[in-house]
């Protein structure tokens, strides 16, 4: 029995999800019917123990219920990255080599040979339940691609002991219990959509709110809908800031929410205390496709305001530390890179064990490429990617700093700044720019006058470049990389 079957002897006509889109719903009992059905269904169509079963989907409740059939079968679930080009799918393809792959219309206007998942439903309902049979957490359930922002993706792999060690951490800090309603419309193929808002809601008996994606629009008027009733939404800073942009934004009408969670990549302290000004928990986090969650703020005002920036303190299940150049721990506050050890960690990357095990320290950490620091009082503070820290005239500097100090400006809607090659310098900043009132966007020299005395000389941008928007992965995560060229 997996911790699905658990909440089904115990709450079996609880409702556990349902699927907004398709307006379907399922209690603990017929999801856990529903999974067993579909791991017959799997095994009906030949999928063995260490096969692969890809998907090209938007979210829906099927994506959900497969995963689970994969662990129960012992093969491993693939969610494809639909945003990707055909020959970017082809080669995830290639690497995995999928016994089965489901798809939607995506799959379709990419021509690609696959079962379409529409027919899942009806076809699982034939299949008797599978068996009750021990189930093998140490084996690999999960290949996780990455999203690709800085090379070629890694098909990242995760058993069921390391995935439930994220339901519990998630669990744990963000207070999740029985009475909790997550809304679930980050992608799938991403660790925050496939597992943090996944497993904490049905590993504790809550309820799982399943949409094909983030509308700003759409998302705002579900999070304030009394009867779904949300108490828990996941999502970059990026979706975060996009909500409070609409002409209707009220923030009377998310009572119900306990909290706003985010991660994914810094948020900025101005924009976590308009939310805290409005009575939202604006709850940051930090986690990782090869970690799932590692850090988290508390649910407190006052305290998130202390602490506006950071992303909180790791859960007691976890080891953490800041490391030098040189993977030497760092007794004081850092800046170092974040490094880690646990049974959240993922047990490595598809056929690239040697790529795997350079992640690693010779000690044992895992080194996760970001930079923080640490206060007094324990809580981390992410600096920036270790990969964007560039260096000008022998100095550091770190993006994420400078772009919160952009992102305070009044003009400013969002901002993203990257090392760029300079003769003199070495490196210099380059400051793209998307402009609050497109109209009327700020000059260079209004943005650099409102940097004037809250940073070094050195860490101010070189150039400024406005754009209409920033170039963004699936989850929000602006592409760097795509700015760079």
């Amino acid at each position: 029995m997996d911790f699905l079957g658990f909440q089904a002897s115990i709450r079996p006509d609880v409702l556990a999800v349902e699927d907004l889109t398709f307006d379907r719903r399922w209690t603990y009992a017929a999801f856990d019917r529903f999974v067993s059905q579909v791991a017959s269904e799997l095994h009906h169509r030949g999928v063995a123990v260490g096969d692969r079963v890809a998907t090209l989907s938007k979210n829906r409740a099927e994506l959900i219920a497969l995963h689970l059939a994969c662990a129960r079968c012992g093969a491993l679930f693939v969610p494809l990255n639909w945003r990707l080009s055909r020959p970017e799918i082809d080669a995830l393809l290639a690497d995995c080599e999928p016994a089965l792959l489901f798809g939607d219309r995506l799959a379709d206007d990419m021509g690609l040979a696959h079962e379409p998942i529409d027919n899942l439903l009806e076809s699982a309902e034939n299949q008797p339940p599978m068996a009750l049979r021990p189930l093998d957490r140490s084996l690999p359930s999960l290949i996780l691609y990455t999203s690709g922002t800085t090379g070629t993706p890694k098909g990242v792999l995760h058993t069921e002991a390391s995935i439930m060690e994220t339901a519990i951490n998630a669990s744990l800090v963000c207070q999740v219990d029985s009475a909790s309603v997550f809304l679930c419309d980050t992608p799938m193929f991403h660790v925050i959509g496939l597992i943090t808002c996944v497993r904490p809601a049905l590993y504790n008996g809550g309820r799982l709110a399943v949409s094909d994606g983030f509308e700003p629009e759409r998302t705002l008027a579900r999070l304030g809908d009394p009867t779904l009733g949300i108490t828990h939404y996941f999502c970059v800073p990026q979706m975060a800031n996009a909500l409070r942009q609409l002409p209707d934004f009220d923030p009377t009408r998310l009572s119900k929410l306990k909290g706003l969670l985010t991660g994914g990549s810094p948020h900025p302290a101005p924009q976590i205390r308009a939310w805290l000004n409005d009575g939202i928990p604006i709850v940051d986090g930090y986690g990782m496709s090869e970690a799932g969650t590692v850090f988290g703020m508390p649910f407190n005002l006052d305290l998130i305001d202390r602490k506006a920036g950071y992303v909180g303190v790791p859960c007691h299940r976890i080891e953490a530390r800041l490391a030098n150049a040189n993977d030497e721990p760092l007794e004081n506050s850092g800046p170092g890179e974040v490094q880690l050890r646990g049974d959240n960690l993922a047990v490595g990357f598809w056929r690239r064990e040697r790529a795997f095990r350079d992640c690693f320290t010779a000690d044992g950490w895992f080194r996760t490429g970001d930079i923080a620091i640490r206060d007094p009082d324990g809580f981390y503070r992410i600096v920036d990617r270790k990969k964007d820290m560039f260096i000008s005239g022998g100095e550091n500097v770190f993006p994420a700093e400078v772009e919160a100090a952009v992102l305070a400006q009044p003009d400013v809607l969002e901002c993203a700044l990257v090392g760029v090659p300079d003769e003199r310098w070495g490196e210099v900043g380059c400051l793209f720019v998307v402009p609050r009132n497109p109209d009327a966007p700020p000059t260079t020299a209004a943005i650099l006058a409102g940097l004037d005395g809250q940073l070094a000389r050195y860490k101010l941008p070189k150039q400024v470049v406005i754009l209409d928007e920033l170039p963004k992965s699936a989850t929000g995560k602006v592409l760097k990389r795509a700015l760079r060229q």
